[in-house]
C-alpha cells in the first residue's frame, strides 16, 4: 500500500532575545524549552538556517543527548526540522544515547557536517533542572564564536520555521529508516546505531587493551570503583571497563542512565560524588572514576580516597605520554591548557622543549591548534583532558590514559602523583565557585576589580598575610591572539601573578542554566621542596584566598559567607 509524502510545514513565529549560545551552546530552564511555545523550535531553526544552504542541502548530522529529561521529545523535534529544512541523513544514537566523546568520533569517522548534543553537562537533570543544545562543527568540535554569533544573528530576526510534523522515527529500533517528504526528490534517512562502538573501535587504536585488562584481570588485579552517575556513560562504562576490559561487573555503579541522574548533579568533584568518594576511603579499591552526564570530564581518586586535581591529572598524563601507543606512532606535538587551569603541564612542556599554548576557557580554542598540528594534549581544570584523537575532552580516554598508566609503571595512583611532584614540583591550586548570583552584582563587581587591577600603583602593591609577603608582579585581563587564524578574544579573566609565581584568577563563568551568574576564584601557588608537598591545599593557599576576599569585596558586594562549591 503506498503512502503520502510527508508534508513539510512553514510555521510563522517570532524572535526571543535569549537565544546567545554561551561556552557550551544554549543552556536554560528545562521549563523554558518545554514550555515556552516555539523557543526549542526557534533555537533549532536558527542553528540549522546557520549553515550555508548549499553545504545543508542533502548534508549528514549526527545527534545525541546525556539522556536527561526531555531529551526524547527535543530529538523528535530536531528530526523532523532537520528533515524539513533539507538535511539528508540523520545519524542518532540508540534510544538517543552518545556521549560527547562519542559525538565527536562520530562526526569525524563519517564525515558529516556537525552535530547537535542534547546536554547541560554537569547540570542537574529533570523537569525542574537543565537543558541545553550543543552545536559540534564538522572538525568534531564545540562552535567557534564565529558561528555561535551567526546562531544568534538569525534567532533576533527569525520569523518562521520549517518542520515536518507527522515525521515520527523509533529511537529504540537499530537500523536505518527512511521517509519520502513534500518536494524532496530523495528520501530523508534517519540511522539509528549501536551508541558505543564507533567510539569503542577508536579508542583500541589508542591503547594497548591487553595490557590495561592484564592490569585488570591479572594475579594482581587492580580493584576499581567507576561511577557513571546515571549519565550517558553508563552503556560505554559496562561495554568498554566490563565486557571488553574484564573489570568485575560490580566495579561499575550507577549504570542506568537516568532522566534526573537519580535525583543528583552529576558534577564529578568531591562535593557532588560522595558516594565514590566515601567507596575509595574504604581502601578496598586501588582506583576509582566518575564522569559527568555527557561524559567529557571525569574525576580520579586512588587507594584511599587520593584525589587527583584535574591541572595535575593532564600534566601527568603529559609526562608519561610513551607509554600510550598512539602518541609513540603519531609524536607530540604540543601541549595546551586554558589560562585558568594551574602551571604545571608548563612544567612539563618546558622539560620536554615542546610548545605550550594558553588559551581562554573553552574547548573550541583548543580546536585551531589540533587542527594545524600544534597540539597534541590538552586539559581544563574544569575536570577536562583530551588530545588530537577527537575534538572535545574525553573522560573514559582519561580514565583509560591513566590505567595504561599505571599498567606501564606498576604503581599506585598516588605513587606516580607523588613521584611526578618531586621531578616537577607541586602546584597547589583550587578555585571557589559563587553561584547563582545577581548578574547585575556579579558584573559589576568584575568591573570595578578591573578598575583596581589596572591601576598603575596596583602593579607595585605587596600583601602582607601573617608572615606571608606576596609582591604583585602584574596584573590583567587576560587576552587571547589565536596563533592559527589571528582572531583575538579578550575580557577572558583577571589575572594576578606575584613575583613568587602564584596566581589568582578571577572568571565570570558563561555556561549556567539560566540560574543567575557564576564568579569563579582560583588560587595557585608552585612549591619545590618535596618536604612541604603533603600539605592541606586550603591552608597553603589560605594567605592568597585572603587577598582575593579582601581586593574583590565578594561576600560583602553579594551577600554571601562563602562559595557554594571548592574544588
Amino acid at each position: 500500500m503506498e503512502t503520502s509524502p510527508i508534508p513539510v510545514l512553514t510555521v510563522q513565529t517570532a524572535p526571543f532575545e535569549d537565544q546567545r549560545p554561551g561556552t557550551s551552546g544554549l543552556r536554560r530552564k528545562t521549563a523554558v524549552f518545554e514550555g515556552k511555545k516555539n523557543y526549542l523550535q526557534n533555537y533549532i531553526q536558527s542553528l540549522l538556517s546557520s549553515i550555508d544552504l548549499r553545504d545543508r542541502q542533502g548534508c549528514t548530522m549526527v545527534v545525541g543527548s546525556d539522556g536527561r529529561y526531555f531529551s526524547r521529545a527535543a530529538i523528535e523535534v530536531i528530526v523532523q526540522m532537520a528533515a524539513a529544512n533539507g538535511i539528508g541523513r540523520l545519524v542518532i544514537g540508540h534510544n538517543g544515547l552518545l556521549s560527547t566523546p562519542a559525538v565527536s568520533c562520530i562526526i569525524r569517522k563519517i564525515k558529516a557536517i556537525g552535530g547537535i548534543i542534547l546536554t547541560a553537562s554537569h547540570n542537574p537533570g529533570g523537569a525542574g533542572a537543565d537543558f541545553g543544545i550543543k552545536f559540534n562543527v564538522a572538525n568534531g568540535g564545540p562552535s567557534p564564536d564565529t558561528v555561535m554569533d551567526r546562531i544568534h544573528q538569525v534567532s533576533r530576526t527569525l520569523e518562521e520555521y520549517a518542520i515536518c510534523p507527522d515525521l515520527r522515527i523509533d529511537l529504540s529500533r537499530l537500523g536505518r529508516q527512511e521517509f519520502d517528504l513534500e518536494n524532496k526528490f530523495k528520501p530523508f534517512r534517519v540511522e539509528i546505531i549501536d551508541s558505543v562502538d564507533v567510539y569503542l573501535q577508536l579508542l583500541r587504536t589508542i591503547f594497548d587493551f591487553p595490557s590495561i585488562k592484564s592490569l585488570l584481570t591479572g594475579p594482581n588485579q587492580l580493584k576499581i570503583h567507576i561511577d557513571a552517575m546515571n549519565g550517558v556513560m553508563g552503556p560505554y562504562v559496562r561495554r568498554i571497563m566490563c565486557d571488553e576490559l574484564g573489570a568485575p561487573a560490580n566495579s561499575a555503579v550507577n549504570c542506568v542512565p537516568l532522566e534526573d541522574f537519580g535525583g543528583r548533579p552529576p558534577e564529578p568533584n568531591l562535593v557532588y560524588a560522595t558516594s565514590l568518594v566515601d567507596a575509595m576511603k574504604g581502601g578496598e579499591f586501588g582506583f576509582g572514576a566518575a564522569f559527568d552526564a555527557d561524559g567529557d570530564r571525569y574525576m580520579i581518586l586512588g587507594e584511599n580516597g587520593f584525589f587527583v586535581n584535574p591541572a595535575d591529572s593532564v600534566a601527568i598524563m603529559a609526562a608519561n605520554l610513551s607509554t600510550i601507543p598512539y602518541f609513540r606512532q603519531h609524536g607530540v606535538k604540543g601541549f595546551a591548557r586554558s589560562m585558568a587551569t594551574s602551571a604545571a603541564l608548563d612544567r612539563v612542556a618546558k622539560a620536554m622543549k615542546l610548545a605550550l599554548y594558553e588559551t581562554p576557557t573553552g574547548w573550541r580554542y583548543f580546536g585551531n591548534l589540533m587542527d594545524s598540528g600544534r597540539c597534541s594534549l590538552c586539559g581544563e581544570e574544569s575536570f577536562g583532558t583530551g588530545s588530537d584523537h577527537i575534538r572535545e575532552k574525553d573522560g573514559l580516554w582519561s580514565v583509560l590514559m591513566w590505567l595504561s598508566i599505571m599498567a606501564a609503571r606498576k604503581q599506585g595512583v598516588e605513587q606516580i602523583v607523588r613521584e611526578h611532584w618531586a621531578k616537577f614540583g607541586r602546584n597547589y591550586y583550587c578555585r571557589f565557585d559563587y553561584e547563582g548570583l545577581d548578574p547585575r552584582a556579579a558584573f559589576y563587581l568584575m568591573r570595578d576589580l578591573e578598575g583596581v587591577l589596572s591601576d598603575k600603583a596596583f602593579s607595585s602593591q605587596k600583601f602582607a598575610v601573617g608572615d606571608h609577603v606576596y609582591s604583585v608582579e602584574r596584573a590583567d585581563n587576560f587576552e587571547y591572539i589565536d596563533p592559527v587564524d589571528g582572531s583575538v578574544v579578550r575580557n577572558q579573566g583577571l589575572r594576578i601573578v606575584f613575583s613568587d609565581a602564584s596566581r589568582l584568577v578571577f572568571r565570570l563563568s558563561g555556561s549556567g542554566g539560566g540560574m543567575g551568574a557564576t564568579i569563579r576564584i582560583y588560587a595557585e601557588s608552585f612549591e619545590r621542596d618535596p618536604e612541604r608537598h603533603s600539605r592541606e591545599t586550603q591552608v597553603v593557599l589560605g594567605p592568597l584566598i585572603a587577598i582575593a576576599l579582601k581586593i574583590s569585596n565578594i561576600h560583602e558586594r553579594t551577600g554571601r559567607r562563602g562559595p557554594n562549591v571548592i574544588t
